[in-house]
């Protein structure tokens, strides 16, 4: 009988040899069920985003690496150095998953790519790339998010192309190799089979386009910057009120003729214009102007509530700060304390996966750089090392 106490997939066995942010995000993921992580660092520097600063935390450490690096041991490897190179190897050779993001000719050398690993018959292998091998497009977000056309859509149509506001491309990467090791986790508890899971940033970029990328491939139409306005819904943006601004997401037309009684318009409701989404995006710059005046007369906060006693969603425009006041003040706790070796703990994000039987935990905080145990003899390198 397995003991599922850590975790929906104790105890399987991870070797990290990713770094920056969309396949450390993915073993993170894989951590918080329950895996044991190993992350392979290199020497000195170790995972480039500890050197990613400002902000640090009280003991000077990268908040951006603690971000995606809990529940993991960290262990330096020089992998052009072949005592390291060997013991990378064993390690391969006896986990269940690995996650690499690492340049086809540093696995090569150090004897790390999937065809050399095939002495491990049950491996699950994730490389993760900026656009698939053998094209290897430097994996940057800000370069997919400019090469997928993210950019294109994103900031107001008469400024230049913005990207988003946090690396999104990534995480998307992250999240679609989490689901392609699971996929491949499954199909090994079928057949015994492992197998090659390979995920690129730019073609997750791509789907996770969505209703902008079917624009494209279903109706030829090339979406383009609309600031703040939806393209295909309407009133669907924020509004300046008395003191701050809010957002106005109207969905459907019975949800549009609840805001036209909430803000005093009822007429707009009926007004041919606007009656029908579809009129209302043909007309959304008189719709915004009549809207916008009304909103002026009242603060934010007034109005969310008149509109949510209506059913018409809205709300202010939190700062991160206030997004977690409202997740925690929803019940949702949405920050962990999560321990260091030395008693003391560090405050991150929540799993947002809830599972009744065998929910995420927070074992172990972002590691020092090369925390873990170290042999001299790769042959007794064991994989329980915290």
């Amino acid at each position: 009988m397995v003991d599922l106490s850590a975790g929906a997939l104790t105890p399987l066995r991870v070797l990290d040899l990713s770094r920056h942010l969309a396949g450390p995000f993915a073993t993170m993921m894989v951590a918080d069920l329950g895996a044991e992580v190993i992350k392979i660092e290199q020497p000195d520097t170790g995972d480039d985003t500890r050197g990613r600063c400002p902000p640090v935390d009280c003991r000077g450490m990268s908040t951006y690496f603690q971000s995606v690096n809990r529940n993991k041991a960290s262990l330096v490897l020089d992998l052009n150095d072949a005592h390291d190179q060997e013991i990378a190897r064993q390690l391969a050779l006896s986990a269940d998953v690995i996650v690499s993001d690492l340049e086809s000719a540093v696995l090569d050398g150090a004897d790390l790519g999937y065809q050399s690993l095939q002495a491990n018959p049950g491996l699950v292998y994730c490389s993760i790339s900026g656009a698939g091998h053998p094209l290897e497009t430097p994996g940057h977000d800000l370069l997919i998010q400019a090469l997928g056309g993210l950019m294109s859509i994103t900031g107001p149509p008469d400024a230049e192309p913005q990207k988003a506001g946090v690396a999104i491309v990534d995480v998307l990467a992250g999240l679609f190799a989490t689901v392609g090791i699971l996929a491949a986790l499954r199909h090994r508890d079928a057949t015994g089979e492992g197998q090659h899971v390979e995920v690129n940033l730019l073609t997750s970029l791509l789907s996770g386009l969505v209703n902008q990328a079917t624009a494209y491939t279903s109706a030829g139409v090339i979406p383009r910057r609309l600031g703040n306005w939806h393209p295909s819904v309407a009133p669907y943006e924020p509004f300046a009120a008395a003191d701050e601004h809010l957002v106005i997401a109207v969905g459907n037309d019975r949800q549009f003729r609840g805001l036209c009684t909430v803000v005093g318009l009822e007429a707009l409701a009926e007004d041919p214009r606007f009656a029908t989404n579809s009129h209302r995006n043909d007309n959304r710059d008189e719709l915004h102007n009549y809207l916008a005046a009304e909103f002026r007369k009242l603060p934010a906060h007034d109005w969310v509530e008149r509109c949510s006693a209506a059913g018409v969603p809205a709300g202010v425009i939190n700062s991160i700060a206030g997004a977690y006041s409202l997740a925690d003040s929803l019940g949702l706790a949405p920050i962990v304390e999560v321990p260091r070796p030395d008693g003391t703990t560090v405050r991150l994000a929540r799993n947002p996966i809830n599972l009744s039987a065998t929910p995420p935990s927070y074992r172990s905080a972002p590691p020092e750089l090369g925390d873990s145990l170290r042999s001299n003899d790769p042959g007794k390198y064991c994989w329980s090392i915290r």
